[in-house]
């Protein structure tokens, strides 16, 4: 028979009992605590900003940075609203147009290195009508962590912005949009044969940028050549005439394609152009995807509006990330998950 309280308070739970409930008490709020860590340690996004980009020409967009100073101080507002990695261009301070002078890349990595710990990423891009050996000139020479690689031949249609964008400041800007109806972004197998061997000499690792499915393709064919390996940062990128396009299903398509052809030995990030960056960026995370996001892919923050800078459109994109419960990745923990060489061992 159970004691009881003679004060009428009901039965007297024993010392030994109170004791075991205490432990398990005890027990369910470790239990709880290790499930708090668990949900607490949320899943980390690696998010770049393409800063400038030679897609865009300057009488587009009065935000789009151009010169040196400018192009570097909107990655540095881009990197502390918390890009890890900043995808670099360069134009000609004079009238703007696309540059892969290392003499204009020199000052803005010069600023970056000094107050930022942000991963710099060169373009091999350049521009779709500059030759390769223009292209690889600033990787070459400065040796970063991260370079961008396009893993194939294309199309690349910029001319139908001239139906958006009738007056234009500088000589060279309508000539190059309507040029581009009959310009194929070169990037033979040769070519991406000799970007690579460049890379390995000095360190420097990838963000394969993949406009189809069949560059995964050719990405995938590199990798069994023994001649890269992952983890393979591949950026997809989705919308640019020539490409993939840009609608929810090419987004599964190349993310099952990706998956197939590279198994669990690639980092993926998704790239929507125009309008289709923000959808794209929220759906990409969704499906667990890195995002890059930037006035080189897009002028716009909304419909109608074009992003005041790089910055915006980054803090834009951490807060879909924050609604997702998903936390944006420092620097260091993208070079540990793309295993890069360390911002000390790049030649700036």
């Amino acid at each position: 028979m159970r004691p009881v309280d003679l004060a009428g308070r009901g039965p007297v739970v024993e010392p030994a009992r109170r004791q075991a409930q205490s432990r398990s008490e005890r027990q369910l709020s470790r239990t709880e605590q290790e499930e708090g860590r668990r949900v607490a340690s949320r899943r980390k996004v690696v998010v770049t900003c393409a800063v400038t980009g030679a897609i865009h020409t300057p009488s587009m967009s009065p935000h789009l940075p151009v010169s040196a100073s400018e192009i570097a101080e909107s990655a540095l507002e881009a990197a502390e609203a918390g890009a890890a990695i900043l995808h670099l261009h360069a134009r000609d301070p004079m009238d703007g147009r696309p540059s892969q002078d290392p003499a204009h890349f020199e000052p803005i990595l010069r600023r970056l290195k000094g107050h930022t710990d942000a991963i710099v990423n060169l373009t091999t891009g350049g521009n779709p009508a500059m030759t390769v050996d223009e292209r690889v000139r600033p990787a070459a020479e400065f040796a970063p962590e991260l370079a961008s690689l396009n893993m194939g031949s294309m199309n690349f249609g910029l001319y139908p912005m001239l139906e958006r964008s009738t007056t234009f400041r500088y000589a060279w800007e309508r000539p190059a949009l309507e040029a581009s109806r009959d310009v194929v972004f070169k990037n033979t197998f040769a070519d991406i044969e000799r970007i690579i061997a460049i890379g390995e000499a000095n360190g420097t690792r990838f963000e394969f940028e993949c406009y189809d499915t069949s560059h995964i393709y050719n990405l995938a064919h590199f990798r069994d050549r023994g001649l890269v390996s992952g983890p393979l940062f591949v950026q997809s990128v989705f919308g640019l005439l020539g490409g993939i396009g840009a609608h929810p299903d090419d987004v599964s398509h190349m993310r099952r394609t990706a998956d197939r052809l590279l198994g669990d030995g690639y980092e993926w990030s998704v790239l929507g152009a125009g309008k289709a960056q923000m959808p794209l960026a929220t759906m990409g995370v969704v499906m667990g995807s890195h995002v890059r996001v930037g006035l080189e892919d897009s002028l716009w923050i909304g419909p109608g509006r074009q992003a005041v800078s790089n910055g915006e459109q980054v803090r834009r994109v951490r807060a879909v990330l924050d609604a997702l419960s998903i936390d944006v990745a420092t620097p260091d923990e993208a070079r540990a998950l793309l295993r890069l060489k360390g911002a000390a061992s790049v030649g700036f």
